[in-house]
């Protein structure tokens, strides 16, 4: 990969904060970073999402919360988004 755009930061950031980019892969992104505040600012939000969700459960959601979860999710999905 020579040149990551915004679309690529989207698509790869959780390749990226889980290290599953490769060398070449990581350095391209990083370089985006340093040009890109909204792509920094998309990873800072994504990083503390993951992180707060993590302390989220699946039996403290009331059924209705994680059927929500579950369909904004499946709609994000097939929006391609």
């Amino acid at each position: 990969m020579n040149r990551v755009t915004c679309q690529d930061v989207v698509e790869l950031v959780t390749a990226y904060l889980d290290d599953a980019l490769s060398d070449e892969d990581r350095a391209a992104f990083e370089e985006h970073l340093l040009i890109c505040e909204g792509c920094v600012r998309y990873l800072q939000q994504m990083s503390r999402t993951i992180e707060l969700v993590g302390e989220v459960r699946e039996e403290s959601l009331s059924p209705q919360t994680r059927q929500g979860l579950l369909d904004a999710f499946a709609d994000w999905k097939r929006s391609g988004t």
